[in-house]
């Protein structure tokens, strides 16, 4: 598997099932795949060494902890240079309101998502923090009325 992502149907099972799953033990994932424990250590040693698995994590609930607000955030920077990137991003990664940001194709560069408490909250960053950060040249907001679909890594 080194170098490359061939996956075979186990395979695909295992990550399938790590991806609902993260805390599940060996000795269940192996009765849910159909194999026995150390064969599944082994595939699972072996996604991890390829970089298929990078880790394991707990999903938090924005909103059950009073992050209500999730905004989607386009930025067009004024340069596309490697500095002016390399300045925006290093903003961006100071900024705990940003749970995830892209570098884009087309008309914007980044597209970031903005997690806040409410939207007072969201104008405090959008003006206090996002706007005076150097390089940045245009800003679009759109806010989400609903999650329609949430998925884990695609498997197959």
């Amino acid at each position: 598997m080194a170098g490359s992502a061939r996956l075979d149907e186990i395979d695909e099972r295992i990550l399938r099932r790590l991806s609902r799953d993260g805390r599940i033990s060996l000795q269940a994932l192996s009765e849910a795949v159909g194999l026995s424990p150390t064969p599944v250590a082994r595939r699972l040693r072996l996604l991890e060494d390829a970089g298929i698995v990078t880790g394991y994590a707990a999903l938090i609930d924005e909103a059950a902890l009073g992050f209500d607000v999730s905004v989607f955030v386009s930025v067009k920077l004024s340069k596309q240079i490697d500095d002016a990137l390399s300045t925006f991003e290093a903003a961006i990664a100071r900024f705990p309101e940003v749970v995830d940001c892209w570098l884009m194709t087309g008309n914007r560069d980044y597209l970031l998502r903005v997690v806040v408490r409410s939207m007072a909250e969201f104008e405090k960053f959008l003006v206090g923090r996002l706007t005076r950060v150097e390089g940045v040249a245009e800003i679009e907001s759109s806010i989400p009325l609903r999650r329609v679909k949430s998925a884990g890594a695609r498997t197959h």
